[in-house]
């Protein structure tokens, strides 16, 4: 369904209302193409193509939600669509008056266009097997168009649309060896496909090495973007939501108080200018530009939804508690001398399995994951045996903090679950004096 066309479904379900009524529609919908690869070939391949209305009416101080899947028939998708008003009208009578309901009463417009031209999904993944020549490559393909709309008696009337591609990818060697590797954005270019794949290749060579046992203890490493993106979902687990600051459960309570701090360098922000994500809330309210989390190591703001809003007086800057297009700023450490700064110590591709162990101390456990290597004089030597770590976030990005890569690389989030995310993050590579090994 296009702009035009939801507008006008919305507003033949407005002419509905009655009394005190108000009603926001919301379109969500994707235009993807899927492309599985197993042993460098293709085994599944699939579009899909798909909208979806949710309604929610509200009355004085209660609301009633409910969404449908649209036909692209005009006539039976608003038939659909007053149907489902019908029973949200049925059903909010009996709903009791919600205290922290919070709409924006202002009628506003956006229109917003990220993207232009995605590459072909047939001739980039042709351009992909015919690089990957040689490698047993498993992995999935997504790109496409994804829309978002919003529209509101009151006037609200919101358009996004974002054109993408995510190329999920890794580089297996045999039993429970594989090396991982990711090329996601808006522009494609076979150059970055092909340095991506030149150091896969390194890294399965690395791999076919006989693997090194290290004792549990401290090492310098060096964490990829990959792997810091894991240590940034961390972060958002309760680490940036306004009710979780409020409530005192935030892992970041003894830097919000002043007790810890992180590395001056570190700043992250939300960077909705920067992102794939809608720019507007599903209760009509504008997301401000860029939200500066942590700024030069201390905490900067909270990030307050609507209904958050409305319980502790404060305005809306996001539609959730956590990022969706975090960014952590760069430093001034160069990627090509990175080897030579570690020295000696960990080369860490990805992390997994990372939860909390010690939230009050911001405390992260987590495993070692595709491609840990160990570093000798500047060489990569050997790869790690999988190890488990066991660090609190104020040493790694803070008193063992020795550099950020001046490079960042964009990490789209591979997730389908409802339709193809639209959150990212852009991240540079963490060099640290220490890492603690548990085991």
């Amino acid at each position: 369904m296009n702009q035009d066309a939801f507008y006008g479904l919305a507003a033949r379900l407005f002419e509905q209302l009655t009394g005190d009524e108000h009603l926001f529609c919301s379109l969500g919908g994707e235009s993807s193409d899927f492309v599985r690869l197993n042993h460098n070939r293709i085994r599944q391949a699939g579009a899909v193509r798909a909208a979806a209305l949710g309604l929610n009416l509200i009355d004085g101080e209660r609301q009633a939600e409910a969404s449908c899947d649209l036909s692209g028939d005009p006539e039976a998708d608003l038939a659909r669509a007053r149907q489902l008003l019908g029973r949200l009208r049925e059903r909010i009578v009996h709903v009791p008056e919600d205290p922290y309901l919070n709409y924006c009463l202002e009628a506003s417009t956006s229109e917003r266009l990220v993207g232009e031209d995605p590459p072909d999904a047939r001739a980039a993944v042709s351009e992909l097997i015919s690089a990957a020549t040689g490698l047993d490559l498993v992995g999935i393909w997504a790109s496409g168009e994804i829309a978002e709309g919003l529209a509101s008696s009151i006037g609200h009337r919101h358009w996004h649309r974002s054109r993408s591609f995510n190329l999920d990818f890794s580089g297996y060697l045999e039993a429970d060896k594989a090396v991982k590797a990711s090329y996601s954005g808006l522009n494609w270019e076979s150059a970055v496909l092909a340095r991506k794949l030149d150091e896969l290749r390194q890294g399965l060579e690395v791999m076919a090495r006989p693997a090194r046992v290290i004792a549990p203890g401290s090492y310098r490493a060096y964490l990829a973007p990959s792997a810091v993106a894991e240590l940034m979902n961390m972060l958002a687990w309760g680490g940036f939501d306004l009710k979780s600051h409020r409530t005192r459960q935030t892992p970041l309570l003894k830097l919000v108080l002043g007790e810890r701090v992180f590395d001056p360098r570190v700043t992250i922000r939300e960077e909705q200018d920067r992102g794939l994500a809608a720019g507007f809330t599903g209760d009509g309210f504008i997301k401000p530009d860029r939200v500066t989390l942590i700024e030069a190591g201390r905490f900067g703001r909270c990030l307050v939804d609507a209904r958050d809003a409305k319980e502790y007086g404060e305005p809306v800057n996001a539609a959730g508690g956590s990022p969706e297009s975090v960014g952590l700023d760069p430093g001034e450490l160069p990627a090509a001398e990175v080897l030579a700064r570690l020295d000696t110590g960990l080369w860490i591709g990805n992390l997994w399995y990372c939860n909390w162990s010690d939230p009050n101390d911001c405390r992260v456990t987590g495993m070692t994951r595709f491609g840990t290597w160990w570093v000798e004089q500047g060489v990569i030597a050997a790869p790690v045996k999988v190890m488990r770590f066991d660090d609190s976030l104020y040493y790694l990005l803070g008193d063992r903090l020795e550099g950020l890569t001046y490079e960042r690389e964009l990490l789209m989030d591979a997730g389908t679950y409802e339709g193809r995310s639209t959150e990212s993050a852009l991240l540079p590579g963490v060099l640290v004096s220490g890492i603690e090994l548990a085991l």
